[in-house]
């Protein structure tokens, strides 16, 4: 992977707060990429800074090795689209999109061109003279993404994109934004607080919990084999169990269950996807466990189990659809999983 995009030991502080922590990233050119994290992760500082609308307190952000520290916004060949689109209501839908243009000086038949290639590019052939009240949100953020793409930047920061939308719009927009990464070729850098959005669109992604990269990469890698606590819990809700490794495997207590498979010797918890658990015949050796069923959810394609382990931990279970009826409330079960589906924690 080319580096476009460096950030070395970002600092950022806001009076007693601490934003960014030494944050340390790397982003490829033409990679669509995510920064994922709760509420105060440092997600949105980060790409502020990159935007230059906020300074570090220390360290280095390089744009092809050349530090962007000292350039002002307009001056760097990134922009970005905010979560709330921004358009200027008294202005048509051209003249939103024309905006950077004229302050960039860009020739009149030119800048025409280009205004109506990134209408065509988003969908929006036509809509040049409508203002921003004729327009559903979707529409709006199409113009909001049109004028962003209409400056050719290298790199476009999207503020939470699809946050404003609803649930049909947001897929299906979703795929139209990775359509449209891949046709400019320009790197995308996304902020969002939602999972599957990140997993279905990026490349790769970036976790942030307290100012850090808590963990980076593919999205199928960072899901299947979390690093830490923290990672598991927030990518799919993963169960963490708590334990000691033994010469037989991983014995928790609170599970009332032994985990065998490839485990470092140190190994102090590990994570077992909810999907990744059946229910069995019997509950006999290792990778089994017995419990009830204290609650029973219903979703869709699968039922969410709540189980209460011998050991009184709390399992959550996806019980899918085709493998019949769930256990109900109270109905005492066994589960079993397979070796390569429990992963360690290092943290």
């Amino acid at each position: 992977m080319t580096p476009l995009l460096q950030a070395e030991a970002i600092t950022k502080r806001f009076g007693a707060t601490l934003a960014l922590d030494a944050l340390d990233l790397a982003i490829g050119e033409g990679e669509f990429f995510a920064l994922l994290g709760g509420s105060g992760s440092g997600k949105s500082t980060l790409l502020r800074i990159i935007a230059g609308f906020e300074a570090p307190d220390a360290g280095r952000l390089l744009l092809d090795g050349r530090d962007i520290g000292a350039t002002p916004p307009w001056a760097r060949p990134v922009n970005m689209m905010f979560q709330s689109y921004a358009l200027f209501p008294h202005m048509s839908v051209a003249d939103n999109v024309a905006y950077g243009l004229r302050r960039a000086g860009v020739k009149r038949a030119e800048a025409e061109a280009r205004i109506a290639a990134a209408l065509e590019m988003v969908g929006l052939g036509g809509f040049g003279r409508r203002r921003p009240h004729e327009l559903s949100g979707g529409q709006k953020q199409r113009v909001a993404l049109a004028r962003s793409l209409v400056m050719r930047p290298r790199l476009l920061l999207l503020d939470e994109p699809l946050g404003a939308l609803d649930a049909n719009l947001r897929e299906r927009t979703g795929f139209e934004l990775r359509a449209l990464q891949r046709e400019t070729g320009a790197a995308f850098v996304m902020v969002t607080h939602d999972q599957e959005e990140a997993l279905a669109l990026a490349d790769r992604v970036a976790l942030l919990d307290g100012g850090r990269v808590a963990q980076v990469g593919p999205p199928r890698a960072i899901y299947e084999r979390p690093a830490s606590r923290f990672a598991a819990r927030f990518l799919g809700a993963a169960n963490v169990l708590e334990g000691r490794a033994t010469a037989a495997g991983f014995e928790s207590e609170e599970a009332g269950a032994t985990f065998a498979g490839d485990l470092p010797p140190g190994t102090v918890a590990v994570a077992l996807r909810p999907e990744r658990i059946r229910i069995a015949a019997a509950a006999e050796g290792p990778n089994t466990a017995r419990g009830v069923v204290e609650d029973v959810a219903f979703r869709g394609d699968d039922s969410l189990l709540l189980v209460r382990l011998s050991g009184g931990a709390m399992l959550r279970v996806a019980h899918a659809e085709e493998d019949g009826a769930p256990p109900g409330r109270g109905a005492a079960v066994s589960l079993a999983w397979d070796a390569a589906s429990v992963v360690a924690l290092a943290s």
